[in-house]
Order: C-alpha cells, then structure tokens, then sequence
C-alpha cells in the first residue's frame, strides 16, 4: 500500500488506468510513422480536474515531489517490469528543463520518477546527456504541429560517449503530443543510440 502521506489510496484507485489497446493507438498516432521512438508506455490517463492533475501539480509544486514522484516512477517500475526487461534498456534519462524554468521552479519532476523508476528496475540514471538549450514557451494551448516547431532544435547532446551504443528509456511526467520525446530521441539517435523507447506517468488527449 502507498504511504498516505504521498498519494492518498482512494485518489489512486479513481485514476483511469492506460489500458493496452490505448497504449497501442497512443503510440501509432504519436511515434510509429516518425521511427524515431522504439516503443512508449504510459501508467495513467489524464484526465482534467481529476485525482492525477491535482497530483501532478503537487509534484510540480509542493514540498511532497520528491516523495510523489518517487513513488510514480516505482509504480511504472512496478506494473512495466517484464516491458521494460524486454527493452533491454541501458539508461534512464528524464526530459530536461531548461535552466531558467529549473532555477524557477527549483527541480525537474521527470527527474524524480526517473529516480525512482531506476530505483526499483536497477537499471543506471544520467540526467545530465541530455540538455534542453532552447527555452521553449509552454505549450499547452499548441496544436501538434506548433508544438513540433517549438521544441525544434531545443535539446543537445552533452556527453556522447555515454550515449553511444546504449538503449535509452526517457522519462516524462504527461505525454500528450509526443513532440517533445520525438526531439529528444531524434538528438539522442543522431548521438549514437541504439534505440530509444518514452514511459510516461499519464497520457493526454
């Protein structure tokens, strides 16, 4: 049982679950066409003004991150195990922030469930490859195609020789276009990985 001081149990048992044939259709309408991302997963579905938002506002923006995301990432660990032995992945890396909106907000929440998925799977995190170099404005009002544009050339590779040859799992707090994991696995190919696979906590329309 999660501890209630993270996540209430009653509010994680109304939290739509991502059931596979979802996950199927997500991942052919955001990555198959691009061959850029090698398989995505997702433990939740995001729905608006419901248990997970108020969740992941409070992993953006209250004292509990740390414990909240931590527990996110060993609960994907947890349901994906056997998914993520397949993969056979050599690195955890999270979606970087960039610097001023991590000096705004003080941490980056994908780095959190990162370390907990890591955690739980035993597998090596490195947030530091990977750089977002390009401050991108927010994009939650942008369709698909101004989302692909915004984050177009916004992220560098910073140390190739721990990026080449490996299998990579980038990590995510909320997938809903996928524009951005697509940037970031294009870079990280063009780095030299082998293969790059997306988990997220939630998937959004």
């Amino acid at each position: 049982m999660p501890d209630e001081k993270t996540i209430c149990p009653a509010c994680l048992n109304n939290i739509k679950i991502a059931a596979r044939e979802r996950l199927e259709s997500e991942y052919e309408r955001k990555f198959l066409v691009k061959n850029i991302i090698s398989g995505f997963i997702s433990l939740y579905v995001f729905e608006k003004d419901k248990e997970l938002q108020h969740i992941i506002h409070a992993m953006k923006y209250e004292e509990r991150r740390f414990l909240i995301g931590k527990f996110l990432g060993e609960k994907l660990g947890e349901c994906y195990k056997s998914v993520f032995r397949d993969w056979k992945i050599d690195l955890i890396i999270p979606i970087p922030l960039h610097r001023l909106k991590k000096a705004e907000r003080g941490y980056n929440q994908s780095f959190y469930i990162a370390k907990g998925l890591s955690k739980k799977l035993q597998i090596p995190l490195n947030q530091y490859s990977l750089k977002r170099v390009k401050f991108t404005q927010t994009q939650t009002a942008m369709n698909l195609k101004e989302r692909e544009e915004n984050v177009t050339g916004a992220f560098r590779v910073k140390r190739k020789n721990i990026i080449k040859g490996k299998t990579i799992l980038l990590i995510d707090d909320v997938i809903t276009t996928g524009a951005t994991a697509s940037e970031c696995g294009k870079v990280l190919l063009k780095a030299g990985a082998n293969k790059v696979y997306v988990v997220s906590v939630a998937i959004a329309d």
